[in-house]
């Protein structure tokens, strides 16, 4: 039998740095996965909290409130920001302002960790939610 220590050791030094590299790029891929999850959680958690509330103002302070409750401890998203779209004004007289509300969530997903391989990238997602018609009576 013939030693293949020099052999094994040879093929594990060309093999490692390989298996490495594919551990990180499958951690990066997560990282970004989980970090549009999470963005897209908190869009849709925003959009309803603001469906629920009764005039523009009340309803952007409700999605960014809900946003800061998803998002405020997230490791991977920094500085998010909170675009909401109220129904227009109804017409005069109808007293009903019923409609969807729009909320637009928009981070930066950080690269804590894996700077070698993934750079930092912006995610924004716009989530819907209908706004009931009894609740939105003046």
């Amino acid at each position: 039998m013939r030693d293949r220590g020099a052999a094994d050791a040879l093929g594990l030094v060309l093999v490692a740095p390989a298996v490495l590299g594919l551990a990180l790029l499958v951690i990066a891929l997560g990282r970004g996965v989980d970090a549009t999850a999470q963005v897209r959680s908190a869009a849709e958690s925003a959009a309803q909290a603001a469906a629920l509330e009764r005039n523009p103002a009340a309803a952007s302070a409700a999605a960014r409130r809900a946003v800061e409750a998803s998002l405020g401890d997230s490791s991977n998203c920094d500085a998010p920001s909170v675009v909401t779209v109220y129904p227009p004004v109804p017409p005069p007289g109808s007293g009903i302002n019923a409609g969807v509300v729009r909320v637009t969530v928009s981070c930066q997903v950080t690269d804590r960790g894996i700077g070698v391989i993934s750079r930092p990238d912006d995610e924004s997602v716009t989530a819907v939610a209908t706004v009931d018609f009894f609740r939105a009576r003046r």
